[in-house]
């Protein structure tokens, strides 16, 4: 009796349903693309690009970055991987795609650090979940310019997580 594993997927249908599935889900917020942040993704890490332009300056004299724009930043980088961390299963699992997008979580609050000026030029971010339940997510994102040991904002967010739809109808 010989018994066969599936034949794994192609590594590039994979790589194809994960960014896929990860350009719908930035897609979904107009307002990313307003910012124009980016998201790049390593696996299961995804790392907030937000690309410096003349709009994002609040303080001309010095310049420096806004910190209504980096909150945001900051804010919408804390979302997404929220976001991708709940989905990271179904996609992984063949169950979720470029037409399946969920609902994101909801902001219950967010603090903001400011550590530094933001330089005029790109600033990066990522985020780390702190807990995550069926209701509840607290989550801490760290951004940095030209040093990923030198910070220039860090900032802390509680979520409502929505309700996964059954993504097996």
């Amino acid at each position: 009796m010989s018994t066969h594993r599936p034949r794994p997927e192609p590594v590039q249908v994979i790589k194809r349903r994960r960014d896929g599935a990860l350009a719908a889900l930035v897609g979904n917020v107009p307002y990313i693309a307003f910012m124009g942040i980016q998201f790049e993704r390593r696996g299961d890490e995804l790392t907030a690009i937000l690309p410096f332009c003349d709009m994002l300056i609040g303080n001309p004299v010095l310049p420096a970055i806004h910190g209504g724009a980096t909150a945001a930043f900051l804010e919408v980088t804390a979302i997404i991987e929220l976001s991708w961390a709940l989905l990271w299963p179904e996609i992984e699992a063949g169950r979720m795609d470029a037409s399946t997008v969920p609902r994101l979580p909801r902001t219950v609050d967010f603090t903001v650090d400011y550590l530094r000026s933001g330089l005029p030029r790109d600033a990066y971010a990522r985020a780390r979940i702190n807990r995550s339940g069926r209701r509840y997510a607290s989550v801490h994102v760290e951004a940095w310019q030209d040093n990923r040991a030198r910070l220039f904002a860090q900032g802390t967010g509680h979520f409502i997580m929505p309700e996964m739809p059954s993504l097996d109808d």
